[in-house]
């Protein structure tokens, strides 16, 4: 086993004992890893109450080599996520978040550059920035830098440019948007409008354009609906958060 340092951010905490828990990290170097962290229950330890929930900490840990648990040794906070003492719904994101990040990521696969973007957006999220902007920025920045990202310009039969009015297919199976001539033949095919895939592309792209994109009240619960069938079928399942989010307006 080899010693190793990282920073990372708490996803997922299992107790273990009275005195000790199994934690899921999303880490800088070393993308999802979970290991025991003995003792953490105890008031006076080598965690120094780090270990929390969508807390960011510098963390020490033994790294397996084996399909085994690593083990953490020690963890200190370097931020703590607060926003359930003011806010349901930055809370309810900032736990949006973390189960993305268990479902879609794999163990021990490094991803330093969606890293950055779950540690922007959580610290956003806990000084109360606009929640379904952050959100949907999260969503759309997770999928593209994973490769799962839906093509949202032009369509993925044909190449057909997306028109800038009407609705659109987007085939879940297909992976994109469809031209009317490609649909035939489709399934799992939604109808989306031209105004809610330019809200998709502006909030996808890489840069801050998005800060400067505003969600019109009349195109939000499309947008919710549309990312979370989309998010459903990629995952295989519904996530369990997807039930609260419809808070995110508020």
């Amino acid at each position: 086993m080899s010693s190793e340092k990282t920073t990372g951010i708490v996803i997922r905490i299992v107790e273990f004992s009275e005195s000790s828990c199994i934690t899921t990290l999303f880490t800088e170097d070393f993308g999802k890893i979970s290991g025991i962290a003995k003792g953490c229950r105890r008031p006076k330890s080598a965690f120094e109450s780090a270990i929390d929930l969508l807390s960011l900490c510098r963390i020490v840990f033994l790294h397996k080599t084996s399909d085994s648990l690593d083990i953490l040794t020690e963890a200190k906070l370097l931020r703590k996520f607060r926003s359930a003492q003011r806010s349901l719904p930055h809370l309810y994101a900032g736990y949006y978040i973390a189960e993305l990040l268990t479902e879609f990521t794999h163990e021990s696969d490094p991803y330093p550059e969606l890293f950055q973007v779950t540690d922007q957006t959580l610290a956003e999220l806990d000084g109360g920035g606009n929640v379904a902007k952050l959100v949907l920025h999260f969503e759309l920045s997770l999928l593209r830098l994973l490769g799962q990202l839906p093509e949202l310009s032009f369509c993925v039969d044909t190449g057909t440019p997306a028109p800038k009015t009407g609705r659109v297919p987007l085939g879940l199976l297909a992976g994109g948007i469809l031209s009317p001539q490609a649909r035939a033949g489709h399934r799992q095919v939604i109808d989306v409008s031209a105004e809610t895939l330019e809200i998709f592309r502006r909030f996808a792209e890489p840069g801050d354009r998005w800060r400067e994109t505003e969600i019109p009240a009349n195109r939000f619960g499309e947008c919710r609906g549309v990312i979370n069938r989309y998010i459903t079928h990629q995952a295989g399942h519904r996530l369990k958060m997807h039930d609260m989010l419809g808070m995110l307006s508020e």
